[in-house]
């Protein structure tokens, strides 16, 4: 029922786990445009302009940071970041880079809509999944929002670098748009645990469902685990928008997702004991939500 509540009201092209490409989602071409492009004029700005807003510390906003050619990572990756808080639009506006002067004001219209996106996509969850519509109303949704912006310059040696690492995201739903490059591999539905490229279509938007989706749902929907590769050809370009509870909020499987005598599949907790796990799982899919299941 729900995926036919989605396709009907928005359009969705689902791909594995649930990852769907979601289009007739209300965001003007125009938005997602003068988003996309002022993000890459950013990342195309002189090194000691981007470097103002650089650090190590993974908790700053805004923050800009790179991988590319850190000779300390396990793994090779490639990416540059800009990770920025994003809403409440009067908590973070200010902290935006001036630079380039366009990025500010296609923010500040892309962050509006996108939320509604968001929120609009949950409420048709809920009810497809037999819950009340505004469910994940409320403390669920309530912490910030927070970007990050990516962009993966072309490599040299794709197949010795990782864009992004295989994860699931930790919030509630993640609501990301680019720039038409490929990259992003969803995992394969079923057993194998392959790969499959999320071809972009245009003008959509690309929607994940993360861990606190799957407690909440009781295991009916599952975390889209995903990566980025990279390529030799062309740069990609990326904006991905995390919508999330509070840090004190209770996460829990909803009443009406256990069935009659059985115990919930995860034990409640409260999202920022979830993020401290997350973190010392380095975001391992299994090994964070082996923390949490039910021993009952």
């Amino acid at each position: 029922m729900m995926t036919c509540l989605l396709a009907e009201t928005l359009g969705v092209h689902t791909h594995t786990h649930c990852d769907m490409q979601v289009i007739n989602h209300g965001v003007p071409g125009q938005v997602m445009g003068e988003m996309t492009s002022s993000a890459e004029e950013f990342f195309g700005l002189p090194t000691e302009e981007k470097m103002v807003h650089y650090s190590t510390d993974s908790k700053k906003l805004p923050r800009f940071h790179t991988s590319i050619g850190n000779e300390q990572e396990k793994l090779l990756y490639w990416r540059d970041c800009l990770k920025l808080g994003c809403y409440p639009l009067e908590q973070f506006r200010q902290q935006w880079p001036q630079k380039p002067a366009r990025l500010r004001a296609a923010l500040e219209a892309y962050t509006t809509a996108v939320r509604a996106v968001a929120l609009r996509l949950l409420r048709l969850t809920a009810a497809g999944l037999g819950l009340d519509e505004g469910h994940f109303d409320g403390e669920l949704t309530a912490g910030p929002v927070i970007m990050n912006v990516n962009h993966y310059v072309p490599c040299p040696e794709p197949s010795l670098t990782m864009g992004l690492a295989p994860h699931c995201d930790p919030n509630v739903v993640t609501v990301l748009a680019d720039n038409g490059v490929r990259g992003l591999q969803a995992r394969r539905r079923g057993g194998g645990g392959g790969w499959v490229d999320v071809e972009p279509l245009p003008g959509a938007l690309v929607v994940n469902f993360g861990h606190q989706m799957e407690v909440v749902s009781n295991g009916a929907l599952r975390g889209g685990e995903h990566r980025v590769v990279t390529n030799a050809r062309a740069a990609r370009t990326s904006v991905a928008t995390f919508v999330m509870p509070a840090m004190c909020c209770a996460v829990a499987a909803a009443p009406g997702m256990v069935p009659d005598g059985e115990a919930p599949k995860y034990r409640p907790f409260t999202y920022q004991e979830f993020v401290g796990a997350y973190a010392a799982a380095a975001g391992d899919r299994d090994a964070v939500l082996a923390r949490f299941q039910n021993k009952e």
